[in-house]
């Protein structure tokens, strides 16, 4: 059987983030699965992206092993019921189809807020992980830097990553509206991992609030307050820091919820107290909106007001849609060549071995001269010979009929047979 790029993907458009924060995976779990998937499936192929929106994992076989790594996945995280979340996965068991989704998300064209740039370095990281694991062979080397470079065309080409229009600056879309009427708001960034320090460097959009950032890790928040001129509040000081502020953006990675709704019942609140949970899994209790003047939003419920930014990224797709086009064909173009050069190096060397036997068995008859001279003409006649079947291939490869061709080709010149015999 033909062994095809193939890919299952939960995300938010076919899951809720009650599932997706079931299902999603941190590095420790993706390190896991990676390996468990070179060794049960011998897997050369593999990469697996975990973000707040999505869990997908692409992957070369010739079988269909979908069910298989979802049930990996449930192991890894404990589910015994993981079948029960079969139907929220899109699988994509063909090349095209597969290879296309992984350029979608790779671009921005599949993330919540269109052309998010976050997910560039997501998925660099994640192809990173595969690497270091020894699992991603030369297709997957050759997909990931066609997808890098395509990246930079549509950063050059076209206005698709102008401006700032990312979840991080949804969110500070989010708090300029609910913040209108207040003066000076006091906003508290909980955690600085990547989303965080997005969100961070997206407040000098908002000049007027008085923002404060804690984090586990103290110096990396003193370093972006320094960075920003924000206050950093120590993270057991954090409770105290909550209990003042107007704005709440929670960006921490917890089993559990971080910011229950017994902890906001402890709190005097005056008007209103936004809570902004970008987290996945949550770290917001979606109970909280029952204490009176708390409002809650999650990844799921944060959309972008119709900024002229976001406007001129959607007047763009079409334009990123063609560059993406003519990049996958021109890769599969490649991996369709690809696919015949191991039988036209094999007809080259046995062609060459045949053409090797027969000189050497009339060498010693030979001046220096004359064998100079029959290796040239038999050299040329072998490239002559060739040139037909290879031109053949390469036709074929374009038409889809390469299998056909291969299969004719090894048997008309007995290809496997030779090979087996030395």
């Amino acid at each position: 059987m033909q062994i095809k790029f193939r890919s299952l993907s939960i995300s938010h458009k076919n899951a809720p983030v009650q599932i997706r924060e079931i299902i999603s995976l941190d590095d420790q779990a993706i390190h896991s699965i990676l390996l468990k998937l070179k060794d049960f499936f011998s897997l050369g192929d593999a990469l697996i992206l975990s973000t707040c929106n999505r869990t997908e994992v692409y992957y070369s076989h010739d079988l269909d092993l979908s069910t298989e790594i979802i049930k990996l996945i449930g192991l890894e995280k404990g589910l015994t019921d993981i079948i029960n979340y079969l139907d929220y996965f899109e699988i994509f068991n063909d090349d095209r189809p597969a290879i296309t989704h992984l350029f979608r998300v790779s671009m921005g064209l599949e993330a919540q807020v269109v052309g998010d740039i976050q997910i560039s370095n997501q998925v660099k990281r994640a192809y990173q992980a595969s690497a270091d694991l020894d699992m991603a062979g030369p297709f997957l080397h050759r997909l990931m830097h066609t997808i890098f470079f395509t990246n930079k065309r549509i950063v050059q080409e076209t206005a698709f990553r102008d401006g700032a229009a990312s979840l991080s600056y949804a969110t500070i879309e989010l708090i300029e509206s609910l913040t209108s009427n207040t003066y000076q708001p006091r906003i508290l960034l909980i955690g600085v991992g990547e989303i965080g320090e997005d969100v961070a460097k997206n407040m000098i959009h908002l000049p007027e609030a008085k923002v404060k950032i804690t984090n586990r890790t103290f110096s990396k928040a003193q370093e972006i307050a320094d960075e920003m001129g924000f206050e950093v509040v120590p993270f057991e000081d954090c409770l105290e820091a909550m209990k003042e502020a107007d704005v709440i953006v929670s960006s921490i990675l917890r089993p559990e919820p971080f910011i229950t709704k017994k902890i906001l019942k402890e709190f005097e609140i005056m008007s209103y107290k936004l809570l902004v949970d970008l987290s996945v899994p949550r770290s917001i209790e979606t109970s909280v909106e029952d204490v009176p003047g708390v409002i809650l939003y999650n990844v799921d419920n944060i959309r972008s007001k119709a900024s002229s930014t976001l406007e001129r990224r959607l007047e763009a797709v079409p334009q990123v849609e063609e560059i993406i086009n003519g990049s996958i064909d021109e890769f599969y173009n490649w991996k369709k060549e690809m696919m015949v050069s191991p039988t036209i190096n094999k007809l080259k060397l046995t062609l060459e071995q045949i053409r090797q036997e027969e000189i050497a068995r009339h060498l010693k008859n030979l001046s220096v001269d004359e064998f100079a001279i029959i290796d040239k003409i038999t050299k040329s006649m072998m490239q002559k010979v060739l040139k037909v079947p290879v031109v053949q291939l390469r036709a074929a490869c374009k038409r889809d009929q390469a299998e056909e061709m291969i299969e004719m080709i090894s048997d008309l010149f007995d290809l496997d047979k030779i090979k087996s015999d030395h």
